[in-house]
């Protein structure tokens, strides 16, 4: 025993083994930054699910006598030209942000990882011609080309999730694809290929689950990426159609009335700044705590 304790401290202190859950939840409770982040995004949930609850009137009910009214305690951040409370109107905006959000990256996210999954497993002429048609679309932002396909199929909250969901369509086949490509000349792999596996299976229950980690994080990105291309379109008038409540059109309203009711225009790009901010920081969060250097430590 005395032998065997002398050993341990010769190789000194040894990093605690954990389970990956522990060290993942650890890692991303870790910043406050990250915390603030994710409670950010819960409050976007409870806001959108409970918009009909919490929403203190009809955000599409116009009344002209009310209309450009200030900041007061029966509408807290006034009325727009039509008299209709900017509040609730900001409050029912959340839902169609992350209804965006949420049905945008899922579609663009399903389409480019299985393209770079078939690219990165197959190679050769797969690969190439997957990854050809990827770099067309990577060579035109995101934001012009949403703005493209949004012209051509016209305005609409599905005309804009088809758009902004085959925008960042690149950006999964791209980095899918490399950590396919990584992932395909492990061991357990070859292993799975000697013993007759089909290359489905191989593909479905090796190389998919050991190349996601990236993809969350590239995921929780997008979410934010894609309410901001939202807002953009809403703002330049693709987006949705009125009298639908989203606050990228909501800002682009109030704009002729900043210097007399500029709250019309600030409350809606606050609300927007603020979302992508929280998702930009819980995905750096999950960037830590997924990352495979700080496995089974503390």
């Amino acid at each position: 025993m005395t032998t065997l304790a002398a050993s341990l401290d010769a190789f000194g202190d040894v990093p605690p083994r954990v389970s990956s859950w522990r060290r993942f939840w650890r890692v991303f409770i870790g910043r406050r930054v990250v915390i603030l982040g994710a409670a950010i995004i819960l409050l976007l949930l409870f806001v959108a699910l409970t918009a009909n609850f919490i929403s203190p009137y009809d955000p599409y009910q116009q009344n002209l006598r009310n209309a450009l009214q200030q900041p007061s305690a029966a509408h807290l951040l006034g009325t727009d030209a039509l008299g209709r409370d900017t509040l609730s109107r900001v409050i029912y905006g959340s839902r169609t942000s992350l209804a965006v959000g949420l049905i945008a990256t899922a579609i663009g996210g399903l389409i480019g990882m299985t393209l770079g999954l078939l690219a990165g497993y197959f190679g050769g002429l797969v690969n190439t011609l997957i990854m050809r048609f990827t770099d067309a679309l990577m060579a035109i932002p995101m934001l012009i080309l949403a703005l493209a396909i949004g012209a051509a199929l016209g305005g609409g909250l599905t005309n804009v999730i088809i758009s902004l969901g085959i925008a960042i369509i690149p950006t999964y086949a791209r980095l899918m694809c490399g950590q396919v490509m990584a992932v395909r000349e492990e061991d357990y792999v070859k292993a799975g290929e000697v013993i007759g596996g089909s290359d489905l299976r191989i593909m479905v229950m090796h190389v998919l689950p050991n190349s996601l980690s990236p993809l969350i994080v590239l995921a929780t990105l997008n979410l934010g990426a894609a309410i901001l291309a939202e807002a953009g379109l809403s703002f330049l008038g693709l987006g949705i159609d009125p009298p639908g409540a989203a606050w990228g059109a909501m800002v682009s309203d109030g704009y002729r009335y900043l210097p007399t009711n500029p709250v019309l225009s600030f409350a809606p790009g606050f609300c927007v700044m603020l979302v992508v901010l929280a998702f930009n920081l819980v995905g750096d969060g999950l960037r830590d705590a997924l990352d495979p250097r700080l496995r089974g430590t503390l």
